[in-house]
């Protein structure tokens, strides 16, 4: 009876050990969903966050896309003060919003700053899709307004990496509002004189398609990212057509005109250097 106990506990504490072990190799290992490969987390991380197999570019943070954008030190937020409001008093909003927090360590969808890059000073604004897929509420078009506005203050130029499934539904109308908003902050930073580059990476979708990641002076792109308005099924089902192939992916947007240039995320923080290094030749 005693051996039975003993070789219980044992069994459970052999049971428990298994499953860290499979706990640990699930946080070192991720698959890619383009080639199917199993990938070490460690290599695709030293690797831009790009799988080294088939060269698909996977969704980061923003504070990931700054360390690979920003000059090391050389990053201050902008527009941190700003907190997500619920003018609607939409049930459970605030609560999700808090949740979110807790489990990605950042308070919302986007993150601004000025920094340098590569020496050249500029205000970067970077949105992040694991908060609430990058969605626009008041906070997010606030704070972008606010990087605009400090863009136009210091003279420099402004980049901003999009990434947004559109408008936060919570919000309502007051999140349309934000397109507007940063569209006449822009044709005021427009209106100095000044550079703005859009980044479109995988997914830029909706209200924020729509408004400030349309408007660049320079738009560049990731490979294959997803960019468009409404989604493909959407848009079939209301002009009864079949869509092209690849359509409201980066290279079908290439080819007809809607972005400039794709570049790969090992070479962003390089294109970004010349864009703004070659702009400062002109204004002089």
């Amino acid at each position: 009876m005693v051996i039975d106990k003993i070789k219980k506990v044992n069994k459970q504490e052999k049971q428990e050990k298994n499953e860290k072990a499979s706990d640990m190799m699930i946080g070192k290992w991720i698959k890619c969903d383009n080639c199917k490969q199993i990938l070490y987390k460690e290599e695709v991380h030293n690797n831009f966050s790009v799988c080294p197999n088939c060269g698909k570019h996977f969704r980061i943070s923003s504070r990931r896309r700054i360390k690979q954008i920003a000059d090391e030190g050389t990053f201050e937020e902008i527009g941190a003060e700003v907190e997500t409001q619920d003018p609607l008093n939409f049930d459970g909003y605030l609560k999700k919003i808090e949740t979110l927090r807790e489990k990605t360590k950042i308070n919302e969808a986007v993150k601004c700053g000025t920094c340098e890059i590569n020496g050249e000073k500029a205000v970067l604004a970077v949105m992040d899709s694991n908060f609430m897929m990058g969605s626009m509420g008041s906070c997010v078009g606030e704070r972008i307004t606010l990087a605009i506005e400090k863009s136009i203050e210091l003279k420099l130029p402004l980049v901003i990496f999009c990434v947004s499934g559109g408008a936060r539904m919570q919000e309502g109308i007051i999140s349309l509002m934000q397109m507007a908003k940063t569209s006449a902050a822009l044709a005021k930073h427009n209106k100095a004189g000044l550079l703005y580059i859009s980044i479109l990476t995988d997914p830029t979708t909706g209200g924020v398609t729509a408004s400030f990641a349309s408007l660049g002076d320079v738009i560049l792109s990731e490979p294959n990212a997803l960019i468009g308005f409404a989604g493909p099924r959407v848009i079939e089902q209301t002009i009864n057509q079949k869509l092209p192939e690849g359509f409201q992916r980066s290279e079908f947007l290439l080819e007809h005109g809607f972005i400039d240039k794709i570049v790969e995320r090992k070479d962003m923080k390089e294109t970004l250097y010349k864009i703004i290094k070659l702009h400062k030749k002109e204004v002089k």
